[in-house]
């Protein structure tokens, strides 16, 4: 490119500038300058930042060459972060099989390690790779690779209902519940309060009922990081009832992520289920009666009710299928 004459004249005042600074600049190391001792004194005198004046005089010692001392013209530095190919290609392989990006994450991060991507920088790539939106195959394989079988993971929650939902009562009522991730499998029992003992034994109920009725054992679980399943970071798991009701049965703790409801999204759209079907402006004149409902809906939900992520079919089909 031709540079006109006002671009030759401010190019060769800045050389003369930055000549006169290097000339300074060595006087004071040598401690031979008649004004500056110090040379952070030169700095403000002159109105120089230290850290570009020290980058572009080492680029001139090495190189010798004075145009050095001029600015050199870059992109963006945005557009050299990118990523490598490879990185790149790992992430587009574990993204077809459906995985979101903290799950890339944590698949990725054994082989790579320090080379992993964060989760924004996951779906920059995915969105650049227009994978950013799941198509049909990647959620059939989401279902049917990510969780092979049933048994796999439950989702375990607790949700708090209506003081009105019991008729001329205000006392509070809650559900737990465990829905396999595979399946769709669900079974939930009442409770009045949710203590980590009363959690415990309501979900070991529903452990022994699923594992009755539809022959699933759970090889890991996921729940929030509430108090009633136990803190992920704590050192005294034997001592919290739930925690070891999961250790006793040879189970592993999965956590979602804080303040990320949706990594739980299965169970949390069932709540939304069952409040749609059974609780949503409709009250019971009693416990008995509500928890006799329950049981009636939780057999026509995983026997009989169209499921609409299995293709129509209900969750019991989906156990019919595997056997």
């Amino acid at each position: 490119m031709r540079l006109n004459t006002e671009d030759l004249t401010l190019q060769r005042n800045y050389l003369q500038k930055y000549q006169f600074l290097v000339s300074e600049y060595e006087q004071i190391k040598k401690k031979v300058h008649p004004k500056f001792k110090k040379v952070k004194d030169f700095y403000l005198y002159h109105h120089t930042c230290a850290q570009s004046f020290l980058k572009y005089y080492s680029r001139f010692k090495q190189s010798g060459e004075s145009v050095d001392l001029m600015p050199q013209k870059r992109g963006p530095k945005y557009r050299t972060r990118r990523p490598l190919p490879f990185i790149e290609e790992k992430v587009k392989k574990v993204r077809e099989l459906g995985n979101n990006r903290y799950e890339i994450v944590d698949i990725l991060k054994p082989t790579l390690k320090t080379y992993t991507p964060s989760p924004s920088g996951v779906y920059n790539i995915i969105k650049r790779l227009g994978l950013n939106r799941l198509n049909p195959p990647m959620k059939k394989n989401r279902r049917v690779i990510i969780k092979e079988k049933a048994g796999d993971m439950a989702h375990i929650d607790c949700h708090h209902l209506s003081q009105s939902i019991i008729k001329n009562e205000n006392n509070k009522l809650y559900l737990v519940c465990v829905i396999d991730d595979y399946s769709r499998i669900a079974w939930a029992e009442l409770i009045t309060d949710i203590t980590s003992l009363t959690v415990m034994f309501a979900t070991l109920k529903c452990f022994n009922y699923i594992s009755s009725q539809y022959q699933i054992k759970f090889s890991e679980v996921l729940t929030d990081n509430g108090p009633e399943f136990g803190k992920k970071g704590s050192q005294q798991k034997d001592q919290h009832p739930f925690e070891r009701m999961l250790k006793e049965m040879n189970i592993k703790h999965r956590y979602t992520r804080p303040y990320r409801p949706q990594t739980n999204g299965k169970v949390e759209r069932l709540w939304r289920t069952i409040e749609d079907d059974m609780l949503r402006d409709t009250y019971y004149n009693s416990v008995e009666e509500l928890k006799q409902e329950l049981v009636n809906y939780l057999v026509y939900y995983n026997d009989y009710r169209p499921h609409q992520s299995l293709g129509g079919r209900p969750p019991k089909s989906q156990i019919s299928s595997t056997n």
